[in-house]
């Protein structure tokens, strides 16, 4: 039996992997409770840890220390990866707007902590880390206490005062994000499925998808003109995937000429056929799909790494294998590939030509379903590395003692949005399988969670119970909540912020994971990371650099 106590009680990789493993299996046991048809979700094993670490069941410090920010470390890269090549498109639309509000969020809560600390006489170590721990940011933390190191250098128990202070609001700072979205998504009457189905409206390309179109050439100042010239007379996207000319069908390449009474058949939207139709001619009769011919579609998948980053006309496939690319199917929304689009890695693409060219055309660009779902592992550590270097990069700012940093958090997200925007860099493509994505990301959150909960929970109860426990977490309480139900109350019915859109805006204007993994888990949607990714840079910066004006304008 002594094996069993040294398991449980010891020191050794097994115990600590014993307890990692039971926080999250106990903690996901608790989220999917039900009470009032509200779940707590991945928000349970935070709890979890807390139980165990109030019964003494810990992780070695360093262990812990490291898992925890591993965790963090793969959960906000993931995001960042998902969101990245869509993320600028959504900045533009709504990114000032909603900076903005998350902002008010930072400055409303360090107005209560000034409050608080003038009205209610909390100790300076007290409110910093009440406020660090209520937004639920430990880089604000750190950064306060290193502030406090130097501004109060005679005062000796300050960690120790501000650490106690963060781990009591902690977990309500948690709590406090969710019930904010809970409240305002009863108050408002929300329907998610009504403002899913608004997000996709206001966010999804509005462009009408390619429709195929069959135009004859009537019109005989176009005879003898190249098809290169109908681009610069119609000045739309479409592709003409083929041509009829008497019985015979053809691929058109830009070099074509034109003759009387050739029947296009075109790929384009309806506003791009009716400017074809004015200039070309009148709608055919025939179909040039139905006359039998030699030509076959075929679809291909973008998954070699030579194609990737190339635009459609680089390609030049109708010159060199006599096909044509005409339609891209990309993250379920369909696109006219006209010459200027760039390959992405898991576009598919309707590629139209003679058997043996289609087969040609799928070697050079890759069109292997393997490829597209395994997990390539290279790029994954390569950007955490360069999000890390960014993350602990100092930023000195004028007057504030410390460097400010993005942290092990900022640097990743940020790493990851550039790097998946960019798509491939030399040989290495910045691509993720959307299912691998989602099990890293799940991975991430919970062993975040797991050890955010172990080192909090031995001192939690203690501390709440005993002396100004309750109180601090009170006061800590105005802190988290006022400023989201003001600012959300503000987002909703003043700017009409989408609700999907709102639950991003509250969790990263805390950057709190968590809420943000609750959030998704509750709409069934990942447009939360967008938002939650938009304003995630400025909060950060904002956090830490309020944490330490905070200390310097106080002490």
């Amino acid at each position: 039996m002594n094996w069993i106590i040294e398991l449980v009680a010891g020191h050794s990789i097994a115990h600590n992997m014993l307890i990692l493993s039971g926080v999250i299996a106990l903690g996901i046991a608790i989220g999917h409770i039900r009470i009032f048809g509200i779940s707590l979700g991945i928000a349970g094993v935070l709890f979890s840890g807390l139980l165990f670490g109030h019964f003494h069941l810990h992780m070695e410090g360093e262990i812990l220390e490291f898992v925890r920010e591993f965790g963090l470390i793969l959960f906000v890269f993931t995001i960042g990866m998902h969101v990245g090549p869509s993320f600028f498109a959504s900045f533009r639309k709504q990114g000032l707007k909603l900076n903005l509000l998350a902002a008010m969020v930072v400055l409303l809560g360090v107005g209560i902590t000034v409050a608080l600390y003038y009205f209610a006489d909390l100790p300076l170590p007290v409110a910093v880390g009440l406020l660090s721990g209520a937004v639920t940011n430990t880089p604000g933390l750190g950064a306060a206490q290193q502030a406090l190191r130097e501004g109060m250098p005679g005062v000796a128990n300050t960690g120790e005062l501000s650490g106690m202070a963060y781990a009591v609001a902690y977990p309500f700072g948690i709590i406090g994000i969710i019930l904010t979205m809970l409240v305002i998504r009863k108050i408002a009457r929300i329907d998610l499925t009504t403002e899913s189905e608004a997000y996709e409206r206001e966010h999804l390309p509005q462009k009408e998808g390619p429709v195929n179109y069959n135009i004859e050439v009537t019109n005989n100042r176009l005879v003898g003109q190249q098809i290169r010239r109908l681009a610069g007379l119609v000045h739309g996207e479409f592709v003409i995937s083929r041509l009829l000319r008497g019985d015979k069908v053809m691929t058109a390449s830009a070099d074509t000429v034109l003759q009387l009474g050739d029947i296009l058949h075109v790929v384009c939207t309806r506003e791009n056929a009716e400017k074809l139709g004015i200039i070309v001619g009148d709608p055919a009769t025939v179909d040039v799909r139905s006359v039998q011919s030699h030509l076959s579609v075929r679809k291909i998948l973008i998954t070699h790494k030579n194609a990737v980053g190339k635009s459609i006309a680089e390609l030049d496939l109708i010159n060199r294998y006599g096909t044509t690319i005409t339609r891209i199917l990309r993250a379920g929304v369909e696109l006219v590939a006209h010459g200027g689009v760039v390959l992405n890695f898991g576009d598919q693409v309707t590629v139209v030509g003679d058997d043996l060219s289609l087969k040609k055309v799928a070697v050079e660009l890759g069109d292997s379903v393997k490829q597209l779902n395994l997990p390539n592992i290279l790029p994954i550590f390569i950007g955490i590395a360069l999000g890390v270097v960014l993350g602990s990069l100092p930023i000195a700012i004028p007057g504030i003692p410390a460097p400010v940093k993005l942290g092990l958090a900022g640097g990743p997200l940020l790493v990851a949005i550039l790097l998946t925007r960019i798509g491939r860099i030399g040989p290495v493509i910045w691509y993720l399988p959307q299912s691998a994505n989602l099990v890293m990301r799940e991975i991430g959150i919970t062993l975040f969670l797991a050890c955010v909960g172990l080192k909090s929970g031995g001192q939690f109860l203690e501390t709440l119970l005993v002396g100004d426990g309750l109180y601090w977490m009170g006061l800590a309480a105005l802190i988290t909540l006022v400023p989201l139900l003001i600012v959300g109350a503000v987002a909703r019915w003043i700017y009409r912020v989408n609700y999907l859109s709102l639950c991003g805006l509250l969790a990263g204007s805390m950057t709190d994971p968590p809420a943000l993994s609750f959030s998704q888990q509750m709409t069934g949607s990942d447009a939360p990371a967008f938002t939650y990714a938009s304003v995630y840079a400025l909060v950060m910066f904002l956090r830490i650099l309020t944490a330490q004006a905070l200390v310097l304008l106080l002490v």
